[in-house]
């Protein structure tokens, strides 16, 4: 095979992947648009020898080389997501305190005790960051258990369809993962004792309504948001390259040299 530009391999892979797709599901040609998908199906147009070129591929490495790319992806996420600072220090995804505690913080910070609801806050954020890791296995799960049914509705679908598909195959099996996990880290972490000092000092005060929350019910839901969040910005940089991170596989699928 000649030599192509960097360039012309990219548009060379969405061919590949396109027509292969085209063949299997006899899509008709639609317009342009933002998918790589469509990209590729317009591209196969001004192609002629892209049928010799389908032939060098399977359609499991293609399939393969699809996950492989959600595979990367949704592990650098864990492991932006499961370190310290991940949350606490991600002005996008902090996990703030619960809303309920709104007039708690307003009330103890207009006294001079803003010191120990920053550490109640603080501690949340502690314990979303070491119950992350939990998801690298569900997400390896779930990428392992795609049909070709998924992988061909997620490669047509939305802009997010990948982190939807996550989201409904994984979400109650990260709460039941990551829930001990989060009611132990919020024990580990002093958590329970910030949460007892601060309702201490608002209770003692004359005239202040109640205030109850649940910190681990709390803490699972931002930190699911969170790892989501990511999710979809790294799916989003998926569609758009998905030879970013590179293995053997996706270059010979998506044809980086």
């Amino acid at each position: 095979m000649r030599q192509m530009s960097g360039k012309s391999r990219f548009t060379y892979c969405f061919v590949i992947i396109s027509c292969f797709f085209c063949f299997l599901v006899m899509m008709p040609r639609v317009p342009a648009a933002q998918s790589w998908w469509e990209k590729g199906i317009d591209a196969l147009n001004s192609m002629s020898d892209s049928s010799e070129s389908v032939q060098s591929l399977t359609l499991d490495e293609i399939i393969q080389a699809f996950k492989e790319a959600l595979h990367i992806g949704s592990e650098e996420v864990v492991q932006q997501l499961g370190k310290t600072d991940g949350f606490n220090g991600d002005a996008a995804i902090h996990i703030p305190l619960p809303g309920e505690f709104e007039q708690v913080k307003a009330v103890l910070s207009g006294i001079g005790f803003t010191e120990v609801v920053d550490d109640l806050e603080l501690k949340l954020n502690r314990a979303a960051e070491a119950a992350t890791p939990k998801a690298k296995t569900l997400f390896v799960q779930a990428i392992t258990e795609m049909t070709f049914d998924d992988a061909q509705a997620i490669y047509k679908g939305a802009d997010d369809a990948a982190t939807k598909y996550f989201q409904d195959k994984m979400t109650p099996s990260l709460r039941e993962e990551m829930r001990p996990i989060i009611t132990e880290s919020i024990a580990q972490v002093g958590a329970i004792q910030s949460y007892d000092q601060v309702i201490g000092k608002y209770q003692s005060l004359p005239f202040v309504p109640d205030v109850k929350a649940d910190l681990t019910d709390h803490v699972l839901e931002k930190a699911l948001d969170g790892i989501f969040f990511y999710i979809a910005k790294e799916e989003a940089v998926i569609r758009k390259d998905p030879v970013k991170q590179t293995t053997d596989l996706l270059k010979k699928v998506f044809g980086q040299q």
